[in-house]
């Protein structure tokens, strides 16, 4: 009796949440989801560690939080534990109120910002920068409860929306291969081929991806995650082997620094939670916004709530963009039908971040690993949030999954994103040339807003050129003029 109780139970939860996600009318099941939440989660799992190790600054060796009395370690326990609760929120919002499956996390590039820009070169204390962040997120709210976000999204050349998917894709890619060490620095030309023949973590990585590339191609269910845990399973197995040495081949080895931000280069890192006595008191940082108030120095605070919400915006907006274009849920005028509601969970989170003590939380282009897998639903994001709040007291777990296993699923992702190319019309220069450059720009200067900037100054310049103006709206003179004004502040201000 008890046994069937206990299935009537399980029936009623799985039939709520199909009829509260409307599991149905998107042609997807529980089981999916789940698959989804799995896949999206551990693609981006190494935020928890890689944020941290950005935003914990070094006394008189490197910008960012600094807490007298602690030493760097223990701040990254407590900026672990702040990135995971941002996160979990954020994404928890996604999941039930936008009912979207894009989950949300301390976003990588604008920490760098927050860390190396304005705490670094401006001097901005970090409290007070994070009391910008907080001031960005209130903006967010207010522009998006009167639908001034959506607005500027509609402005959006078609190019531009249609590209956005493809430049993700390439952005994936260079993500993905750079961590995976198969593309790595070259002075002479940039970029170049990694020791793919004798770099322990550049084989594995190879012939993860080559597996995973596999059993995507085959149809297989759960390609990606069975990707992820096989060459896991694998660096670990020819590790206690003595085979090769993998510098523990963890997401520990290192921190990725955008590179248009300054390069700090590889440092070691603490593990978050793998001390005995692992600190889960966040009250040195969480709330610490409210006292950045009282050194706020008008002109430069303005310029830092401008940067901050001038990045994130665009950034989410790509990704809100680029995601939807892969999980097929754009209209024909190339939009995401209510996109207030990921908006404001997007502004919700970037609130919440700020005053728990860390950088902006946006929307992960990671989301389309999960997209990819199925996730159509909130009940994706709402797995990726259950699985955040689960990860605090097993935070050296989720810092075994190595960043070249988790990035093979990003390079699959990126790859199969490319299809999105066959919606721009290539036959049309005044397409053709802002979409060509919001694509190769985002992944060229490491940024998903820059590649945005390009196509959408380009796209009345050459409209103008051929003589097409009746296309032309002020609106997309505004954004255009926007991005001129705020490269004029990036460059001039904060180089």
């Amino acid at each position: 009796m008890q046994q069937l109780d206990d299935s009537v139970g399980l029936a009623g939860v799985v039939d709520s949440l199909g009829s509260y996600f409307d599991f149905e009318a998107h042609g997807t099941t529980l089981r999916t989801e789940v698959l989804a939440g799995l896949t999206t989660f551990l693609t981006m799992s190494y935020i928890v560690v890689a944020n941290p190790a950005i935003l914990a600054g070094i006394a008189g060796a490197k910008p960012g939080i600094v807490l007298p009395g602690f030493e760097v370690g223990t701040v990254q326990q407590m900026l672990a534990v702040v990135t995971i609760l941002s996160a979990a929120i954020g994404t928890l919002v996604m999941a039930l109120y936008a009912k979207r499956p894009f989950a949300q996390a301390p976003g990588m590039g604008i920490n760098a910002v927050f860390a190396f820009t304005v705490v670094g070169s401006l001097g901005i204390p970090w409290q007070t920068a994070l009391a910008a962040v907080f001031v960005e997120g209130v903006l967010f709210v207010a522009l998006t409860a009167f639908g001034a976000r959506k607005y500027i999204l509609r402005l959006f050349p078609e190019p531009v929306k249609l590209s956005v998917g493809t430049g993700l894709g390439l952005f994936l890619a260079i993500i993905g291969l750079q961590e995976m060490r198969v593309v790595v620095d070259d002075p002479a030309t940039l970029v170049g081929l990694g020791n793919v023949a004798s770099d322990p973590i550049a084989i594995l990585s190879v012939v993860g991806l080559f597996l995973t590339f596999g059993l995507y191609a085959r149809g297989t269910r759960g390609a990606i995650v069975l990707g992820i845990l096989g060459t896991t399973g694998l660096g670990w197995v020819v590790t206690q082997l003595g085979l090769v040495g993998l510098d523990a081949g963890l997401v520990v080895a290192a921190a990725t620094t955008p590179v248009s931000m300054p390069v700090v280069g590889a440092f070691d890192l603490v593990v978050p939670g793998a001390a005995a006595g692992a600190t889960y008191d966040i009250s040195p940082i969480a709330g610490s916004f409210v006292g950045g108030f009282s050194k706020v120095e008008p002109v430069s605070f303005a310029l830092v709530v401008f940067v901050l919400f001038f990045v994130d915006f665009f950034n989410t907006a790509g990704a809100l963009t680029g995601v939807g274009q892969a999980a097929d849920f754009l209209d024909e005028d190339g939009d995401l039908p209510d996109v207030e509601k990921p908006l404001m969970a997007d502004a919700v989170a970037t609130t919440a971040g700020g005053a728990l003590g860390t950088s902006p939380v946006t929307t992960y282009i990671e989301s389309a690993t999960g997209v990819q897998e199925g996730g159509r639903t909130g009940m994706t994001a709402l797995v990726v949030a259950l699985l955040f709040l689960a990860a605090i007291p097993l935070v050296p777990l989720v810092a075994a999954i190595p960043l070249y296993a988790s990035h093979i699923a990003v390079v699959v992702i990126g790859v199969v994103m490319l299809q999105n190319v066959v919606d721009i019309d290539v036959d049309d220069t005044t397409s053709l040339i802002p979409a060509g450059l919001t694509m190769f720009v985002m992944p060229f200067t490491y940024s998903i807003a820059y590649g945005i900037a390009a196509g959408i100054v380009s796209y009345p310049l050459v409209k103008v050129a051929v003589g097409d103006v009746e296309d032309l709206r002020l609106g997309h003179w505004a954004l255009a003029a926007a991005f001129v004004g705020y490269f004029v502040v990036r460059s001039g201000v904060l180089s």
